[in-house]
């Protein structure tokens, strides 16, 4: 692997930490709410742990891209990174 490209997935793992440990938090909320609130909860972690996946899944990709070929599997790596980094976002504005 090139430096450029361990350090880039390295930078991204370290988020992808940092946001797990988000979801955690909100799965401690999650469950604390009432039951009603609790499934709509479950619903959204749900969904974060699916983008979760998909964003490793991209980033596992990345990592082991030959050569250039990484710089083109960036872009799309970029956007499913921000979906989901957005999606973590507004989860905890709801869960507040």
């Amino acid at each position: 692997m090139s430096k450029e490209r361990d350090a880039y997935v390295e930078k991204f793992k370290a988020q992808i930490d940092q946001l797990n440990a988000r979801i955690d938090s909100l799965e401690a909320k999650a469950k604390e709410a009432k039951a009603d609130a609790r499934i709509k909860y479950e619903q959204q972690l749900n969904q974060l742990r699916e983008k979760r996946d998909a964003v490793s899944r991209r980033l596992d990709e990345l990592g082991s891209a030959s050569g250039d070929a990484w710089q083109d599997l960036k872009d799309g790596f970029e956007r499913t990174w921000n979906a989901f980094r957005d999606s973590v976002q507004q989860a905890v504005e709801r869960f507040k």
